[in-house]
């Protein structure tokens, strides 16, 4: 009988304080890095506790944007905009070093990530801000993607990304977190939407149409108020889907 593998990673240190409940049904985890969340003590905090589940470690870069929460697009320099980047991902350095952690991967947050999956010109700014992590660390990057594009030709090593706690349009963007269908909060609907993902490389998107997309990564928001109750479901559900999550 064939299997599948799948990594399932979650956005944290992001203020939420539910990491010790979720990381024993995760393998990767996205921790704030102070650009929409967090400071080096809830690093600290999330890192360790990241460590003692053996989960992959990956940064969270942000609009510097509290305010918003980072999921408004922001007015903000190119040449600021990179200084703000290295500067989160130094500050997380510093914790992966203290705890001898090496840095799995980099997953922009929020309004950033959807900005660089379709402008080639921000894309092409975060990709300069992330330059000295290119033999270091993977890119999570949505499928289809400029981002992913441009990160691939530049020989970063990317791994594509699809949500499983958010409705596609037909063009593989996420619908708008402002329309009632943006979330998936049911763990039989987050099943339903992801099983086609990881088996046959499609997604349904709410116009009722199947696209194709690509997976190596699941996202389920750490902020999603059943975030727990989905994992908890899932780890089960998949093992009786023989799908395996990749620790």
């Amino acid at each position: 009988m064939k299997t599948w593998q799948i990594d399932i990673n979650c956005d944290v240190g992001e203020g939420v304080g539910n990491e010790a409940d979720i990381f024993p049904y995760i393998s990767s985890c996205n921790i704030a890095c102070g650009g929409h969340a967090g400071n080096q003590e809830t690093i600290l905090n999330v890192v360790s506790l990241a460590k003692n589940h053996n989960l992959k470690v990956g940064s969270h870069p942000s609009y510097p944007d509290k305010a918003n929460f980072g999921r408004e697009v922001m007015d903000i320099s190119n040449q600021d905009l990179i200084q703000s980047i290295r500067k989160q991902l130094a500050a997380f350095d510093e914790v992966l070093e203290q705890k001898q952690i090496k840095l799995h991967h980099i997953k922009a947050h929020g309004a950033l990530y959807n900005q660089t999956a379709k402008d080639e010109n921000l894309a092409k700014v975060y990709l300069e801000a992330v330059i000295d992590y290119k033999d270091k660390a993977i890119l999570y990057v949505p499928f289809g993607s400029v981002m992913a594009k441009m990160a691939m030709e530049k020989g970063f090593k990317v791994w594509f990304e699809a949500f499983a706690d958010r409705n596609y349009n037909s063009d593989l963007s996420l619908v708008p977190r402002k329309q009632g269908n943006a979330l998936i909060e049911e763990p039989e609907a987050v099943l339903q939407h992801i099983l086609p993902i990881i088996k046959k490389g499609r997604v349904l998107s709410v116009d009722g149409a199947s696209k194709e997309i690509q997976a190596n990564t699941l996202c389920i928001h750490g902020d999603t108020v059943s975030a727990l109750k989905i994992l908890m479901y899932l780890s089960k559900e998949l093992a009786m889907n023989q799908v395996q999550i990749q620790k």
